[in-house]
């Protein structure tokens, strides 16, 4: 055999080695792999992730709010401070004040505020330990240095929990930052109505879709920094209502970790004239 037939077999060889091994790297056993080494990292977050400090633009249907919130160890903590691109006026200005002096001198305001704090850590921590059970995937690509995976419902999966019968109506995008297998996106389609109570009690309409990316802020962050959510729903029979939000988040800076609220509040009550109250910048420098 030649050398230039030598090296044809063995280029053929190679690429035969190659393309087998990228599409085993593309099966749907490898995507699955991919999710869950995801979702172990995203569930594994709260071991080490810092507490920040960011600006808030939410829109809806009532018009646009912004928002400066803080993350203490009891939860975030929210400041309006304008509405529809203007400053809150002084009785809307006061009632925020109240509602946050509320917040920081009332033990029982507090329990609740933790308390529902935590139930949403819950449920989030839920919605992630199903995603790679809940549907099938397979690759689609890449964007903007992340795996797209396209997914749609495991029809197989049981129907135990109201998030369960939502995801089995759901298809869409997931994407993984490829680098540090982290969320980095997710968008997802109702695609048949989802009744509760034989549609007596409630019912969301098919059509309706959301969508979040997620931008990396430190060596071990990632934070949500747009949410679109779209959902048309009927209630109790005759109410009918639209679940239009859309949130754009930026601006986010590192504060002390472990603050109570009542620090987080102080810290957003001094925004106005620096970036932080001097005790609040004492003690970011010594977390630095």
């Amino acid at each position: 055999m030649s050398m230039l037939r030598l090296g044809l077999a063995l280029a053929i060889i190679v690429a035969g080695r190659q393309a087998a091994v990228a599409q085993a790297a593309q099966s749907p056993e490898s995507a699955i792999s991919l999710v869950r080494e995801v979702v172990y990292n995203e569930l594994h977050d709260h071991e080490h992730h810092g507490y920040w400090r960011y600006q808030i633009q939410r829109r809806t249907a009532g018009g646009i709010a912004t928002e400066q919130q803080v993350e203490t160890a009891d939860g975030p903590v929210t400041w309006v401070t304008a509405g529809n691109g203007q400053p809150l006026n002084s009785a809307a200005r006061q009632a925020e004040q109240a509602r946050l002096e509320k917040l920081t001198t009332s033990p029982q305001e507090q329990a609740r505020h933790l308390r529902d704090y935590n139930k949403d850590e819950e449920r989030i921590g839920r919605i992630v330990r199903m995603l790679p059970d809940a549907f099938l995937y397979q690759f689609d690509g890449e964007e903007n240095a992340c795996i797209r995976l396209r997914f749609h419902p495991n029809p197989d999966y049981p129907l135990h929990s109201i998030e369960a019968r939502v995801f089995h109506s759901m298809s869409g995008v997931l994407l993984v930052d490829a680098r540090y297998k982290r969320l980095a996106g997710l968008e997802g389609h109702i695609d048949q109505n989802i009744d509760f109570g034989f549609g007596i009690l409630g019912r969301i309409y098919k059509g309706g879709w959301f969508k979040l990316d997620r931008v990396r802020v430190s060596s071990t962050d990632w934070k949500t920094d747009q949410l679109e959510v779209h959902l048309n729903i009927r209630a109790l029979l005759v109410t009918s209502f639209a679940r239009e939000t859309s949130e754009t988040r930026a601006g986010f800076q590192p504060v002390p970790p472990g603050m109570s609220v009542a620090q987080g509040v102080a810290l957003l009550e001094g925004s106005e004239t620096a970036p932080y109250p001097k005790a609040m910048q004492t003690a970011l420098a010594i977390s630095r």
